[in-house]
């Protein structure tokens, strides 16, 4: 007896050791797997997952509410996005834990709950029970039978969202229409009130719909390549996009494919259509995003209106039309649109065909739009055959010539037209010939006339000013000069706001002085935030509630009224996420403040160069950042109404929003640039050593790839979490620059990296950012991409040029004997310095 229980003591620890380890083993590899069958079904807390483990499909709760659907989303891509819902309009109750799916006895695959009632089925017609489902690498899921045909398959019910592969259109034949249709909430998978799909026309156009029918937005004719009405797309952009339009089959589908990249097409139930993807799996990077601006949404303008996003007011009527009602048009309300001032002859004509006699009607042409909604089109014209077509028909409203389209034309209300800062369709539109200005050689004649005036009076203005300047040396001041100096102090603050209320064609709002002292507790140190060349910048809170920062207007400021009112007009007509947004501004006699949205993260440089907070801009946020600036810096050169010349870019001038996104601040120095010029030159040259290129440090000469240059400075700072003035390499002479090229050329980049980054970063992400920085700090500027090849190179891999190793560095001695340092003033460590031609 005694020999068992010592027996029995001696082997029973073992014995459920083992037990223990097999139970786990076990349970952990039932967690996952590969099929479905009648005899395996798939329960709460399984997983199936495809082949490679690309995707996975299991029971899911959206943001913790207490819906519970069966759903597939990317296997190692985090934040999880779901690109596909089995029961969307019947959601499992998220405390039911007994629901299964599996197949059935008559071979379909079946949701039930705990009760075992059916909540969805692929509801097909299976020859027998020995069917299984499968997730397929491509996000696929499919029911097949057990010789591997498939019966059934995901792709074919789209929910709200398109993978690589899946289609998008309709067969006219059999009436089967597949479109994307968005949740409706973040909580609730069921059908929202947004959906995308193809029009019926040719060339067909992509819509997000309203309740499936009230168009939201176009994308504008497909030409083969791309949306006409996507200005940003380009061939090679676009490289993955595909319309199979087959006329004899009755069918019209959209597909993407982009090689080797992960990435999904999705409708949001916000209405917001995204294409993003992921290169290596780590996360997701947007690629395309619509609507982005008002102008996007459809007819907003109403009939014959033109809405131009970066103008305010953003809709006009087209040359010839007026606003159909005044009234309804100064109210904001612009969907009634515009109509004709002048009549057509065309129309005045019984028959379509055009009259003989008379002053016959002209057509105007309008460049970089979107062209307008219900187009038809003609086979086989050519450009000129296609203007005669509709120069000979009455109904004929506008046409154009699209090379790879052939001949389009309207007869219906021109709607949703677009007009685009870059890119764009030409169209031309009939017009009365009274309105297309037959006295237009007169109008030159007198415009020239007037310019030419305007010039001469400006020299002797000039001239006057130089000679008075000269004069003041020498002249004493009284008191009498004193008090006549106030009143003309005075008239220049009054001046000064009839200058911004009539060139400020914005909302921007004109602020009475002591709502600001009572904002910022009359400027309070506490409230103080920084301070710049411009001045101090103060927090405040408006009586609403609503947070400002506050930029004073400094007495002993290197910038003065002239930058002042240069920051205000001019950022007041830049509208971009990546743009701070000024609120407003207010004067009173010496007083000159800004007015900005409140940015609660601050200033880049306060995170990026601070030792206790440096850790918190892991990664993904510097690239977000560095990406958020370049899409800033693109629409600055190239989307907005004005070609904008920053000249003060550097780290201290982004500022960062409740989610870390970047907003490019500072425009004080900024200069636009008119029409196709590139190219400017300076005696006066203002910005911050360490971020100026060396032509204009040296020469005075700006243009936009000397902001290149300092984003260059300012990527290769993010990706270091360094200071390009304040370092050395050991004790050598190497500054940041150099030691930057030096560790890429060497094959050591990844030694750049912030320390504090670890091994948590992207290493093809950093090295294309350190490449690219590189390629922006080459001494040459005629070396140094363009803003759109920033953009470009920055969100996908491709073949990228060598960069050159720079000589010029922020280290370097500024040794031209031409400009001189007149006056240098720092705040925060940043340097803002003038340098004088004399």
């Amino acid at each position: 007896m005694g020999k068992r229980t010592e027996t029995f003591h001696a082997f029973n620890p073992s014995i459920f050791i083992l037990f223990f380890f097999n139970w786990f083993l076990s349970q952990h590899y039932c967690a996952e797997v590969y099929n479905i069958t009648s005899s395996q079904p798939l329960a709460e807390g399984q997983t199936l997952v495809s082949p490679g483990h690309i995707f996975e499909l299991g029971f899911f709760s959206p943001n913790n509410s207490s819906n519970k659907y069966v759903g597939i989303w990317h296997k190692t891509i985090f934040p999880r996005k779901v690109v596909w819902v089995a029961n969307r309009e019947k959601a499992l109750s998220v405390t039911d834990t007994l629901a299964s799916l599996t197949i059935n006895s008559n071979g379909n695959l079946e949701l039930v709950d705990g009760k075992q009632s059916c909540i969805w089925s692929t509801s097909i017609s299976v020859p027998s029970n020995g069917s299984a489902a499968l997730l397929l690498d491509s996000g696929n899921f499919v029911v097949q039978d057990d010789i591997g045909a498939q019966l059934w398959r995901s792709f074919d019910f789209p929910g709200d969202t398109l993978l690589p592969m899946m289609l998008l259109g309709f067969d006219n034949k059999s009436g089967k229409r597949d479109v994307l249709t968005a949740w409706k909430s973040e909580s609730d998978g069921s059908t929202g009130l947004f959906s995308v799909g193809l029009a019926p026309q040719i060339p067909t156009q992509m819509f997000i719909w309203i309740n499936g029918s009230t168009p939201y937005w176009r994308s504008g004719p497909w030409d083969k390549t791309k949306f006409l009405g996507i200005p940003g797309m380009k061939d090679e952009y676009v490289s993955g996009l595909n319309l199979d339009d087959n006329v004899q089959q009755g069918t019209k589908y959209f597909s993407f494919f982009l090689n080797r990249i992960l990435a999904y097409m999705e409708i949001s139930y916000k209405g917001t259509l995204k294409l993003m993807y992921s290169e290596h799996g780590e996360n997701w990077n947007l690629d395309f995003e619509a609507p982005k601006n008002p102008c996007d949404h459809y007819g907003i303008c109403g009939p014959f209106g033109v809405c131009k996003a970066s103008e305010s007011p953003i809709c006009k009527c087209l040359k010839g039309f007026k606003p159909k009602s005044q009234e309804e048009w100064s109210k904001g309300n612009k969907a009634g649109g515009c109509v004709r001032k002048t009549k057509l002859f065309c129309g005045s004509n019984t028959s379509n065909s055009v009259p003989l006699r008379g002053k016959q009607d002209g057509f105007l042409k309008m460049s970089k739009v979107n062209l307008p909604d219900f187009h038809e089109y003609i086979s086989n014209l050519g450009a000129e055959d296609c203007k005669v077509q509709c120069v000979g028909n009455c109904s004929c409203l506008a046409y154009t010539h699209i090379n790879n389209i052939g001949c389009l034309v309207w007869s219906k209300d021109l709607i949703d037209i677009q007009e685009f800062a870059s890119g764009g369709d030409d169209l031309f539109i009939r017009l009365a010939h009274a309105e297309l200005g037959e006295r237009k050689q007169i109008k030159i004649m007198v415009s020239l006339i007037a310019v030419c005036f305007i010039s001469i009076l400006a020299g002797i203005v000039f001239s006057l000013h130089r000679l008075r300047s000269n004069q003041k040396r020498n002249v004493k001041v009284t008191p009498k000069d004193s008090e006549m100096a106030d009143m003309i102090e005075t008239s220049r603050d009054a001046l000064l706001h009839e200058y911004i209320r009539k060139h400020d064609p914005s909302e921007l709002v004109i602020y009475d002085f002591d709502t600001i002292l009572i904002a910022t507790s009359n400027f309070s140190i506490t409230n103080k935030l920084g301070e710049g060349g411009f001045g101090p910048v103060y927090r405040g809170k408006l009586q609403e509630g609503k947070e400002i920062a506050v930029k004073r207007l400094s007495s002993s400021s290197v910038q003065g009224i002239e930058e002042f009112k240069n920051e205000m007009l001019l950022i007041s007509k830049l509208q971009h996420k990546n743009l701070v947004r000024l609120m407003g501004c207010c004067i009173k006699d010496d007083e000159k403040l800004l007015i900005y949205e409140f940015m609660p993260n601050k200033s880049l440089d306060t995170l990026l160069f601070s030792p206790m907070r440096r850790a918190e801009l892991d990664w993904a946020k510097r690239f977000n950042i560095i990406q958020g600036v370049a899409r800033g810096l693109l629409y600055l050169h190239y989307d907005s109404c004005l070609k904008v010349i920053h000249r003060d870019l550097k780290v201290s001038n982004i500022l960062l929003d409740e989610k870390m996104s970047p907003k490019i601040s500072d425009f004080g120095l900024a200069r636009i640039f008119e029409g196709t010029q590139n190219l400017a030159n300076t005696q006066k040259v203002v910005g911050t050593l360490g971020y100026m290129s060396p032509e204009y440090a040296m020469r005075g000469i700006f243009s936009e790839k000397s902001d290149i240059y300092s984003f260059g400075v300012l990527l290769l700072e993010i990706v270091g979490g360094r200071k390009n003035t304040s370092f050395y390499y050991h004790d050598q002479q190497l500054g940041f620059i150099d030691y930057a090229w030096h560790s890429w050329n060497e094959g050591r980049g990844l030694d750049l990296v912030d320390e504090v980054l670890a091994d948590s970063y992207s290493s093809t992400e950093v090295m294309r950012c350190v490449h690219i920085g590189l390629l922006c700090v080459q001494d040459n500027a005629a070396d140094r991409p363009t803003m759109p090849d920033v953009v470009f190179m920055l969100s996908r891999e491709t073949d990228r040029p060598q960069p050159k190793r720079p000589i010029f560095t922020s280290q370097s001695s500024v040794s031209d004997p031409q400009p001189q340092f007149d006056n240098i003033c720092s705040a925060n460590e940043d340097t803002i310095t003038l340098l004088q031609g004399r």
